[in-house]
């Protein structure tokens, strides 16, 4: 566990998602969750020795399974925006793990088994002020990169957790993004008010504002090679071809590349489907 700031940690050495933990008089305030129950029980083991509190509340940054999943087992109060809501009402109770081949980071572990999803007890819709110290945890709504993305943001301290907004060294999540919409997001962060925020993304913990240009870039890229499909009336399934390109633009293990194909792969060809090719309805992820 890495200190940050003042009572601010993170957590980066469970797969899936970096964690994070606020450590203020009234209690821990929680930054998404393991997706092994193995990791929640350490993840929980190693909250003890933090002390403070006695309250608990987890924050999901948005509806990803990777961040989810776990969320039952830290058996505390969960947070999230209002959309989360509605995509937990679409899902079944149980979630199952099947041979799905999405490119999430679930799936290349074994033993889930079955999972009771958690949704939020606690929504709002634009902002949201958590008081649990004398200064608060502001909860923003930033569309673009799934459904229900957040930011988790302590402005005294200058930290921001940004979630997939930025993601480093492998592919975005597509299938249930908004790429004008995350486009205009990054936009803020690059901005005056968050020169000099420390900022934590949701996969690979502190990042620089390097990583915000490139992610930028990459969005454009992106986007660029959709449009000329768009406009020739192309099916869906033609977007596998912008992969190989795409992947040339990221640097990553060679042990992650049919990983991160698939993630591709699929999130271009639903995020297609979704834009062009239906209502815009939220999906699941």
């Amino acid at each position: 566990m890495q200190e940050i700031s003042e009572h601010v940690f993170i957590e980066h050495t469970y797969p899936g998602v970096v964690l994070g933990a606020i450590n203020w008089p009234h209690g821990l305030i929680l930054i998404d969750a393991p997706f092994r129950p193995d990791d929640v029980r350490s993840w929980r083991s190693a909250l003890l020795n933090l002390g403070g509190g006695v309250d608990r509340m987890l924050i999901n940054l948005d509806v990803h399974a990777d961040r989810t999943l776990g969320a039952r087992l830290m058996e505390c109060t969960v947070v999230g925006h209002e959309m989360m809501s509605k995509v937990f009402r679409n899902r079944p109770i149980t979630f199952k793990a099947q041979g799905s081949e999405t490119g999430a980071e679930w799936e290349t572990y074994n033993g889930l088994g079955s999972v009771r999803w958690a949704p939020p007890e606690i929504t709002f819709t634009s902002t949201m002020h958590i008081y649990w110290d004398s200064t608060p945890l502001v909860l923003e709504y930033h569309p673009g990169p799934a459904a229900g993305s957040i930011w988790a943001v302590i402005p005294d301290q200058k930290v921001a957790f940004v979630g997939d907004a930025v993601i480093v060294n492998q592919p975005p999540y597509l299938i249930g993004a908004d790429i004008p919409a995350w486009l205009d997001t990054l936009k803020i962060l690059t901005g005056k008010e968050y020169q000099n925020y420390l900022l934590v993304n949701g996969r690979n913990g502190l990042i620089s504002h390097k990583h915000v240009s490139q992610q930028i870039d990459f969005l454009m890229r992106v986007q660029t090679c959709i449009d000329p499909l768009v406009a020739a009336k192309g099916n869906p399934e033609d977007t596998a071809a912008f992969v190989p390109d795409l992947l040339k633009w990221i640097e990553f293990p060679a042990e992650r590349r049919q990983q991160y194909t698939n993630r591709l792969k699929y999130g271009l060809m639903h995020y297609f489907i979704r834009h062009y090719r239906s209502s815009g309805e939220l999906l699941d992820e």
